[in-house]
Formats: structure tokens, sequence, C-alpha cells
């Protein structure tokens, strides 16, 4: 009886052994302080894709107007752009969880507000934009925080399973924020979509709260103004591991990302009707979507330790898809070019935060994790503008495709300039977590 008892353990133990090289490593949520920022992530990213659709259409809502629409995204980005800077110096600086701590509350306030504008019908759309840019800048602030305080919880060998089930959350909250606010838009009206995300974010506040102290380590700057800014890029361009990183990702961004193209292609190239259709939808959802998938299916990417090989076929990988997608006049082979696309996007995402996590130094990588908020949120921005200008000029097949080539071009050529980088090695294994303040 106890041979077959033992049996039946071993035999449980080879198939989570096979599950896990397969499925995502879930071996960081083992560690309690990164299973409660990791709970906190997903409600905050969730919520600020609920946000995203619940601004615009109250902005559209009070003045009928797509300009203002845009105007929306400009209040929405330049906080972004500076204060995701700022805001990784002040991570620097700081006790980083009382800093997510600040942040978390504004994100509750702001939607609070936000509710309370809506639900009281206030007709005034600037309250609206200065609401939802204030809520943005918390947001810049509290981004490069989080990034930052992760390499403090876990041991330096679980970074690359952490980054996978960080960014594999991100892509989740990209799919369904958007379909949940769809869905309980007609149902609840729009000032319970401002009621729900604020309700979510005091709940991530709790789980914020219960985190250890992050204080800076010694030799971290004492405060964070233009200088720290400065010294934040001089360390980067020192550092051409962590310089090529962030190359790449323009790279791959500028280059190939072609969604400003999706509405004119829904149309003229997958027979979607004016005014929009199923393709259109199909387009936006398939690159979070394949991110997310490969990101269910990561088991494996803790085993490479060729971290610089891994972000370089990431991208490259990704080039050719753009490229297939761009030849593509069927909608399911370009929605599959796109979804395998966006998990080639996921596997360089996690190999080039997990080398920002270990190169950088601990009082650098607030102001690292800055740059890196800005670059992601930058490149798809000029993306959309270069893509837009190439599509008026050359056509939208061939912007794209051209862009997908230009992608694999200068990402081997930004190997072979940076050989460093093709050469970086993850860090030795070890069992000992960064913080022993991790304990229960």
């Amino acid at each position: 009886m106890q041979k077959r008892s033992g049996e039946a353990v071993a035999e449980r133990r080879t198939l989570r052994s096979r599950l896990g090289k397969v499925f995502l490593d879930t071996r960081p949520l083992r560690y309690p302080a990164y299973r409660r920022l990791w709970l906190s992530n997903i409600v905050t990213s969730v919520g600020a894709q609920v946000s995203s659709v619940a601004v615009p259409k109250q902005v559209y809502d009070l003045t009928g107007s797509s300009a203002y629409v845009g105007l929306a995204g400009l209040f929405g980005l330049v906080p972004l752009l500076v204060f995701g800077l700022w805001g990784g110096a002040i991570a620097d600086t700081v006790d980083r969880r009382r800093l997510l701590l600040v942040t978390n509350g504004g994100l509750a306030v702001t939607a609070v507000l936000l509710w309370l504008v809506a639900a009281a019908g206030v007709p005034s759309v600037w309250l609206v934009l200065v609401l939802f840019a204030a809520q943005q800048t918390f947001f810049a602030v509290n981004m490069p925080t989080r990034g930052a305080a992760i390499a403090r919880l876990l041991p330096l060998h679980l970074l690359p399973s952490a980054q996978a089930l960080g960014t594999t959350v991100f892509q989740l909250g990209a799919i369904t924020g958007p379909l949940l606010a769809g869905m309980l838009l007609p149902l609840l009206g729009l000032p319970a979509l401002y009621l729900i995300d604020a309700i979510a974010l005091c709940a991530a506040l709790w789980a914020v709260l219960r985190l250890p102290p992050l204080p800076p380590n010694e030799g971290a700057p004492a405060r964070a103004g233009l200088r720290s800014i400065l010294d934040g890029f001089r360390y980067l361009t020192l550092h051409k591991v962590l310089l090529a990183s962030f190359l790449m990702d323009i790279i791959a961004m500028v280059f190939g990302m072609p969604r400003a193209l999706f509405p004119e292609m829904a149309e003229r190239t997958f027979g979607d009707p004016p005014g929009g259709g199923v393709a259109l939808g199909l387009l936006f959802a398939a690159i979070p979507l394949g991110a997310f998938v490969f990101g269910v299916l990561s088991g494996w990417l803790h085993r490479v330790q060729r971290h610089g090989v891994g972000v370089t076929v990431g991208v490259v990988a990704w080039g050719v898809a753009v490229i297939g997608f761009g030849m593509s006049d069927a909608l399911w082979p370009a929605v599959l070019f796109l979804a395998v696309g966006g998990g080639a996007d996921l596997v360089s995402m996690v190999y080039r935060s997990a080398m920002l996590q270990a190169a950088a130094t601990d009082e650098m990588r607030g102001r690292m994790q800055g740059v890196f908020t800005v670059v992601v949120a930058g490149g798809p921005r000029l993306a959309d503008v270069l893509h837009g200008a190439g599509g008026a000029v050359v056509g939208t097949g061939a912007a794209v495709a051209g862009g997908g080539a230009l992608v694999v071009f200068f990402a081997i050529l930004a190997v072979f300039c940076l050989p460093a980088f093709w050469r970086y090695r993850a860090p030795q294994e070890s069992d000992e977590p960064a913080e022993k303040a991790n304990a229960e």
C-alpha cells in the first residue's frame, strides 16, 4: 500500500515537472511579497484598460467630436512621458513601498473623482481631461516604482519568470479590460465603470500596504532632480547591454507596430463595412491575444540563459511576422501573423525586462524603469506617425511589410555593433531572495 502511495506521489511530481516545462512558471508566486505586488498589478492593469475606454467615451459623449477624443490621448501621453522619467528618479530616492502607497492612492482618488463627475452629469470636458491627466501622472510614477521593486523581492534567477507573469497579466488586462468595459457600459452606464475601477484600486492599495518596507540602498541619490535624471541617462550610455535592450525595443516598435493602419486595412483589404466591423476588432485583439497565449505557455523561458540571444530572436521573429501580416490579403492569415508577432514580442519583453532588473544596480533601477516606461509608451505612438505617413505614400501593405523588413535589418545591425548584448548571460541561480524582508 505504501509502495503504491509512493508511486502515485512520484507520478504527480513527474506530471508537475513536465507541465512546468510548458506552462507559465509560477515559482515567483511562492514569495509572499511578490505575490501581493503581482495581485495588485492585475487590478491596476485591468483598471487602466477600463479607463482607456471610459474616458474617450465620456469625452465623445460630452463633445460629439473625435478631435477632443484625440486630445484626450495627448493629455494621457504627456504625463506618461514626463513623469515616467521623473517617477523613476523618485523611486531611487525614497521607500518604494511608500511611493506605491501614494501613487496607488492617487489612482483610486482620481477614479472616485471621475465617477463623481460622470454620476453628477457635470458637462465640463476640460475637467474630465484634467482628471485623466492627473490619473496618468500617478500611473506614470507607479509603473517604474513597481518594476524597480521586483528585484528586491525575488532571487535574480527568477526574474525572467516574474517578468513572464507580469507581462501575461498586462496582456490579459489589454484583452479583458476593454471587453469588460464594452459589456458593462450598456448594462450599468459610464459612472459604474469608474466606480468599479475605484473599488478595485482600493483593493490593490490594501495589497501594497502589506508589502515590506523597501528603503533606498546605500549610494542612492538624495533627491530626484534633473541631475538625477541625467545621471540615469549617463549610466545607460556606459552600460551597453542596457542601452542595446532599449534600442531593440525602439527598433521593434517604431518600425514594426502597424496599428495606425488597422482601420484602413480592415476596410479596404479585409472587407469591413464603413464604420467598422469584425476585422477591425480582430486586428486590434490579435497581438495581445498572441502574447497572452505565449505567456501561458512560457514555462521554458526561464531555462534560457542567453538573454541577449532571446531578445534578438524575439525581435527578428516579430519583424518577420509583421512582414507576413503586410503581405496577407486574407483576414485569418493576417490575424495569425499578428498573434505570432505578439508572442514574439512577449519573449523579447520578458528577457529585456529581466536584463534590466539584473544588470542595473538597485540605486539605478527606478530611473532605468522610468526610461523603460517612456520607451514602451512612446515607441508605438511614434510608429503611428511613421506608418500613417508611409501608408499614405506607398500603400498599407508595402508600408507594413517594409517596416517589418527594417526591424529585421536594424536588429541584426544593432547586435553586430553591440556584441556584448548578444553574449549577455543571466545571473547564476541562487535560492536566496534579494531581500530577507520578503518572508511571511
